[in-house]
């Protein structure tokens, strides 16, 4: 009797960490569709991408404190601000900042083929962090994944200068990919000892200091469209807040490393909502090279990862 209560109940936090996970991706799925319309194109410009960057993380660093009073939050612990400077780093700073100089440049769509790495890098970083230590094959997969993501970028640059080099906004939009990799290891190994929700919210009451004076003295001084104040409104309560909540949950609840397989999806939402909102077309060589970059990580992510040593001591630590 006991063998057969234990399964379910062993199934059911993996079950709802991977629906929490999968919530959090379709927020995030819209954030580069949503930053593309922000920061304009250089035909038509709209918000600078630095003012991008700062602004959602200021708007959500202001809900984060309200939300940090109103549950009546308890200060992180010595050893916890490390990490929230990671996490702070990771997806407060460096990922909307990137993103928001490569969005100016490139489509959403190609974006995301790039950003397909994640859950390789995510559950990389996530192996690391928790010192588990992963396959040879592993690692083949990830460096296979890495190559289909620049050929990707060659071809695609190309097309459209006739020269086979990395542009300016692929380096920066792999720059994301891992900054964003590493902030959401540190972030899902935060969750398991605190709240998923005051994870990102202290990560960006860290940073609030800096983004709220730079970001109204770099506010924009010609006028903008509605339309981008109303992307950067998602990017700053979605993106940048509620989609947190989601996400970091679900990596507390399933761990890092099968959570990140839903990451998965995040490409092919990303360019479903790029053909409403930005009318943008998409091609076989797009679907293609995404869907061998999916490839590369589900098998990938099929390698055996040894686990960490036992750590008698951490029972107990875990957050309520």
């Amino acid at each position: 009797m006991s063998r057969g209560k234990t399964a379910p109940a062993a199934a059911n936090p993996l079950r709802r960490g991977l629906w929490l996970g999968f919530l959090g991706i379709v927020i995030f799925s819209v954030t580069l569709p949503m930053t593309r319309l922000a920061v304009g194109t250089p035909e038509a410009p709209q918000m600078s991408s630095v003012f991008v960057a700062l602004a959602r993380a200021a708007l959500a660093g202001g809900l984060s404190a309200l939300y940090l009073l109103a549950t009546r939050a308890p200060w992180p612990r010595r050893q916890d601000w490390p990490p929230l400077l990671m996490v702070s780093l990771g997806v407060v700073l460096g990922f909307p900042l990137l993103t928001s100089m490569a969005l100016r440049h490139v489509e959403a769509a190609h974006a995301s083929v790039i950003l397909g790495l994640m859950p390789l890098l995510t559950a990389a970083a996530g192996a690391l962090l928790h010192r588990q230590r992963p396959s040879a094959g592993f690692w083949f997969f990830a460096g296979l994944g890495s190559v289909l993501v620049m050929a990707f970028a060659l071809i695609r640059s190309g097309a459209a200068t006739g020269q086979l080099r990395l542009q300016g906004a692929d380096l920066l939009v792999l720059g994301a990919a891992l900054c964003a990799a590493t902030g959401y290891a540190f972030g899902g190994r935060l969750s398991q000892q605190m709240r998923a929700e005051h994870v990102i919210c202290w990560a960006l009451l860290l940073t609030l200091p800096i983004t709220l004076p730079a970001s109204w003295l770099m506010r924009p001084q010609t006028p903008v469209a509605p339309v981008a104040w109303g992307a950067l409104a998602y990017l700053g309560v979605f993106s940048m807040w509620l989609g947190f909540f989601a996400w970091y949950r679900g990596l507390a609840l399933g761990g890092t490393v099968h959570v990140s397989q839903v990451q998965l999806l995040q490409p092919f939402l990303t360019m479903l909502f790029a053909v409403p909102l930005l009318a943008e077309k998409l091609d076989a060589v797009t679907v293609g090279f995404a869907l061998a970059v999916i490839a590369t990580v589900l098998l990938g992510k099929k390698m055996s990862v040894s686990p960490a040593p036992a750590d008698p001591g951490r029972e107990g630590r875990q957050a309520p």
